[in-house]
């Protein structure tokens, strides 16, 4: 390439050397498109400043086609570096099926702490105008967790194949490395899942509401799935971090796009599921053992 540009002005070449910029659309169509926008017009810019170069090598001896070329003496190309499937959503396809993993780890978590409450008679059950409350089961709290965690951990195997059921088996998603797929999706929804049932289990009624803000509202902006970390604001850059949503889709970008390897995001994410599993138990279990020990029950067991 520098040989075939510094030969311009002297060998009267009409041909224009290249530069290709390489687009990967795995990191989503937003980020492939700031990046390829970016290196293009850098690209560009650096075929001006050494058309100035040589220009100012050619002197008064190149002609006016020859000076034309001089000008701006490189050819920029774009060519996708990374292809995807014709059914990737541009990109999108691992953040929309991250957010449904996450959705369905925190739902199924919810309706587990809500029925298990409700069957334990520390809730009451209303179905629009009935109203039903069961007598109270003399159990501790972390016996309830417990409880809550392991049908948690069941309901999950149910929601994990219906999500890719629909997505790969009705909507066609391009997907490959299906087993490590499903095992890779079941582990993120029951990390989810585990995380939003320790939550209820330290702060009770708003447990909800803070697992919402932890898993749902602050891990959209932070995920960097849509768009690129390095275009968002520093707090959420700092978030991303630890933010659950964005070590699940670094793995799902990894096995939907990138042969599932290891340094694309996948070991990352492996390591981050486990801690966030491991932190998950600690906290919820702690929290509760803390209740146990001090005395404080939930409700003081009603006759039937």
């Amino acid at each position: 390439f520098t040989a075939s540009v510094t030969a311009l002005p002297t060998s009267g070449a009409t041909k224009r050397p290249t530069i290709t910029v390489l687009t990967n659309p795995g990191k989503g169509s937003l980020g492939s498109s700031l990046a390829s926008q970016i290196t293009t017009r850098a690209a560009h810019g650096a075929s001006r400043s050494v058309g100035e170069r040589l220009t100012a090598a050619a002197g008064g001896r190149a002609s006016a086609p020859e000076k034309l070329l001089l000008a701006d003496p490189v050819e920029v190309v774009t060519q996708v570096g990374h292809p995807i499937g014709a059914h990737s959503g541009l990109g999108l396809t691992a953040f929309y099926y991250t957010l449904l993993l996450v959705l369905a780890g925190f739902m199924g978590g919810n309706v587990i702490s809500n029925g298990v409450d409700t069957a334990l008679g520390y809730a009451d059950n209303e179905i629009g105008p009935w109203h039903t409350r069961r007598p109270t089961v003399p159990i501790d709290r972390t016996q309830t967790l417990l409880l809550k965690m392991l049908m948690t951990a069941g309901i999950t195997l149910v929601s994990v194949s219906l999500v890719m059921l629909a997505c790969i088996g009705i909507l066609g998603m391009d997907a490959s490395h299906l087993p490590l797929l499903w095992i890779y999706s079941y582990c993120a929804a029951l990390a989810v899942g585990l995380g939003v049932q320790a939550i209820n289990a330290a702060f009770g009624g708003i447990g909800q509401l803070v697992s919402m803000f932890v898993f749902i509202v602050l891990g959209l902006p932070s995920s960097g799935a849509t768009v690129p970390l390095q275009a968002v604001p520093g707090f959420y850059r700092f978030l991303s971090h630890f933010e659950p949503m964005r070590q699940l889709s670094d793995g799902v970008r990894a096995i939907l796009y990138f042969d599932a390897r290891g340094d694309a995001g996948l070991t990352r994410s492996w390591i981050m599921i486990a801690f966030g599993t491991v932190l998950a138990l600690l906290f919820g279990f702690a929290m509760t053992a803390y209740y146990d020990r001090k005395g404080l029950k939930r409700l003081t067991p009603q006759p039937a």
